[in-house]
C-alpha cells in the first residue's frame, strides 16, 4: 500500500501550537489553534450546548464522546460554519473566525456523516473535482491517495454508485487526505470500514498529528492513536481530560 502522507512534508505547511485547555481550568495560551468560549447553541427549543469552552492545538486529538443527542454533531456544525451560535467566540490562532473567515475555511476540512460524493463519477474523479479548489494533483497522485486508503487495484473506470458504503468512506478519506487542512473536524470517521478500513483511518490520523495537524471527532468510541497527545471528552457538561 502506498504511503500518503509524510509528515515532515507537512509540517512547513501548519502552524505548531501546543496544550490547550478544558472547560473547567481555562488556562489562556497565545500559541493554540482554535479557542472556543461560551459557546451557546440551540436546536429547535433545546438549549443543546450551554457556554461550551475548549481549546486545541497542532498535534492534539480532541475526541468527542459525549451521549447521542447531546450536541457532537451540531457542534462539529457550528465550527464548520454550516450552523450558527446564539452566543460564544470561536477563535482562529487568536483572532474570532468572523475577522479570519477566508484563511479559517481553508484551515478545516469537515467529514460528516455522508460521504459527500458524486455517485455517477468514478473514485478519481471525485478527487479531482472535490480538490480542484484547494490544489491540482495529477493522475499519479490521486491513484497514490486512492491506493493509501487500499482502493489502489480498483477499477479507475468504475463509478462509486457501484462501490460498498466501505468503499466510498475509504474514498471519502482520500479526499480528506488530500486537502492538507490543517483541523480536521470529523463525525463518526470510521463509519461502515471494516477492521483493515479502520487502521487506514488511523494511519492516516496519525499522519495528520504528526505534522502539526489537529483533529475534533465526534465518536462513540476511543480511537487509539499510540504517541499522539489525546484529550477525551465523555460529555459537555464535564470537565474536558
Amino acid at each position: 500500500m502506498a504511503k500518503l502522507v509524510d509528515a515532515a512534508d507537512l509540517k512547513s505547511a501548519f502552524r505548531s501550537g501546543s496544550a490547550g485547555s478544558s472547560p473547567a481550568v481555562r488556562t489562556i495560551r497565545s500559541d493554540i489553534l482554535l479557542d472556543v468560549t461560551q459557546l451557546h447553541l440551540w436546536r429547535g427549543d433545546r438549549h443543546l450546548l450551554k457556554g461550551l469552552g475548549f481549546s486545541i492545538a497542532a498535534g492534539q486529538l480532541l475526541q468527542l464522546l459525549w451521549p447521542n443527542g447531546t450536541g457532537k454533531t451540531s457542534l462539529l456544525r457550528c465550527l464548520a460554519g454550516f450552523i450558527h451560535a446564539e452566543e460564544g467566540r470561536i477563535s482562529w490562532n487568536g483572532r474570532p473566525i468572523q475577522q479570519e473567515r477566508v484563511e479559517f475555511d481553508w484551515a478545516i476540512a469537515y467529514l460528516g456523516h455522508e460521504n459527500a460524493l458524486k455517485d455517477d463519477l468514478s473514485a478519481q474523479e471525485n478527487l479531482r473535482f472535490a480538490c480542484a479548489l484547494r490544489a491540482r494533483y495529477d493522475n499519479a497522485q490521486l491513484h497514490a491517495a486512492l491506493d493509501a486508503v487500499g482502493l489502489g487495484t480498483i477499477d479507475r473506470h468504475l463509478a462509486v454508485r457501484s462501490f460498498s458504503a466501505g468503499q466510498k468512506r475509504r474514498v471519502a478519506l482520500a479526499r480528506l487526505s488530500l486537502w492538507r487542512a490543517q483541523l480536521w473536524l470529523l463525525d463518526e470517521p470510521v463509519t461502515n470500514l471494516d477492521a483493515a478500513g479502520q487502521a487506514v483511518f488511523e494511519q492516516l490520523l496519525t499522519a495528520h498529528l504528526a505534522a502539526g495537524g489537529a483533529a475534533i471527532i465526534a465518536t462513540h468510541r476511543p480511537i487509539d492513536v499510540p504517541g499522539a497527545q489525546c484529550r477525551y471528552w465523555r460529555a459537555p457538561q464535564e470537565a474536558l481530560q
